[in-house]
């Protein structure tokens, strides 16, 4: 079984602490019963990393996806949290683990900036949705997760004939 926990800072308050517990329960209504879907906190609050991992393993989980709930590629989400993860994982052998990158620059999340904003917008295009949003189109400003970056790199292994 899959098993994707998302995972936050971890806040000295609450209401930010308990806001996961609601994230991961729409993100698991929306994968459905054959994905198990948990949360974490790198710090300050729990359930920690390796709870959340251990807690996912003892369910069936034997694939386990982490996805760092933050915004930009930035210290924890590229190197504390797949630190902890891989720490955690080290006590489940057989099970594998992967880490995704943070949101980065995505349409969907400027259409909550936008609603927040009482601002209408329009749907990109399949073409506007997959462009380099950098003025300059360096395709390495919107981090790892830039879809211009994937379907460039895709085209390119087509072209080649390697695999990804």
């Amino acid at each position: 079984m899959k098993a994707v926990i998302v995972v936050d800072h971890g806040s000295r308050k609450s209401e930010a602490n308990d806001m996961m517990k609601c994230v991961a329960n729409l993100i698991q209504t929306m994968a459905g019963p054959g994905v198990l879907v948990k949360y974490a906190h790198m710090e300050l609050a729990e359930p920690d990393v390796e709870g959340a991992f251990a807690e996912c393993v003892s369910q069936g989980a034997d694939e386990v996806v982490v996805f760092p709930y933050m915004l930009s590629p930035g210290k924890h989400s590229t190197r504390d949290i797949p630190r902890m993860v891989a720490a955690a994982a080290a006590n489940h052998p057989g099970v594998s683990y992967s880490v995704t990158e943070a949101f980065g620059v995505h349409e969907k999340l400027a259409e909550v900036v936008l609603a927040r904003a009482g601002v209408a917008f329009r749907p990109l295009s399949d073409g506007e949705a997959v462009r380099c949003w950098d003025p300059a189109c360096s395709e390495t400003l919107c981090g790892d997760a830039c879809r211009a970056k994937q379907v460039s790199s895709a085209a390119r292994h087509v072209a080649t004939g390697e695999n990804k």
